[in-house]
């Protein structure tokens, strides 16, 4: 199954189900199975034990665990995917557009670390979770060449090749859907700042410098 070609046909399905539970309800219980147990853990018994409804009614809603893995990488993908193309076309320095980068990701992945943090753990044992995860390399090495440009542009380090750089970048963006909690007491705003601060400042005291 192609997960791109079956973005569009997911969307169009969102919205059979049936009264009592929506299908964007039925879609985060499971996705919260599924970070807690483990995909390949999780039965849609236990989805339907999340939400305390039978498995019959929860296949009123959606036709497979497969489906709604599917739903929610391919649309995580996209929001990111969409983060980077904006900062690629953007009339703005180098630096100011991996800033907007790192900005526009950590806004995603707050709006819902749940479905980041299922994506970030697929181990590739289907179509759908292979295809991702070639879409997730496709992504990072498209942002390679704006980290070079910043280089060269003098924003940040040049002593480190760009490559890495980018891979440190979105592990440090990545590893907050472990931890992050939208109820928590830091925020979307001063999470990507602090995070601006670490990676164009460094971790030494600014007077050491």
């Amino acid at each position: 199954m192609d997960c791109v070609k079956n973005e569009k046909s997911a969307v169009q399905g969102a919205a059979r189900g049936r009264p009592g539970y929506s299908r964007e309800d039925v879609i985060r219980a499971a996705v919260r199975a599924f970070t807690a147990r483990g995909y390949d853990a999780t039965s849609m018994d236990n989805v339907a034990s999340e939400l305390g409804i039978s498995k019959s009614a929860l296949y009123h809603h959606i036709s497979s665990k497969e489906e709604i893995l599917e739903l929610t990488v391919v649309q995580a993908l996209s929001r990111l995917e969409a983060v980077a193309e904006e900062m690629a076309a953007a009339d703005v320095s180098a630096g100011e557009r991996v800033r907007g980068l790192l900005r526009g990701s950590i806004e995603v992945l707050c709006s819902d670390p749940k479905s980041v943090a299922l994506l970030l753990r697929l181990r590739g044992n289907s179509e759908v979770e292979r295809s991702a995860l070639e879409r997730r390399r496709t992504l990072t090495r498209s942002v390679v060449p704006l980290v070079e440009a910043a280089q060269e542009e003098g924003a940040i380090r040049s002593d480190i090749e760009a490559p890495l750089l980018t891979r440190m970048i979105f592990g440090m963006i990545n590893s907050t859907s472990d931890w992050y909690e939208p109820e928590g007491r830091i925020d979307a705003e001063e999470l990507a700042s602090t995070f601006e601060s670490v990676i164009f400042g460094g971790l030494a005291p600014q007077a050491l410098q």
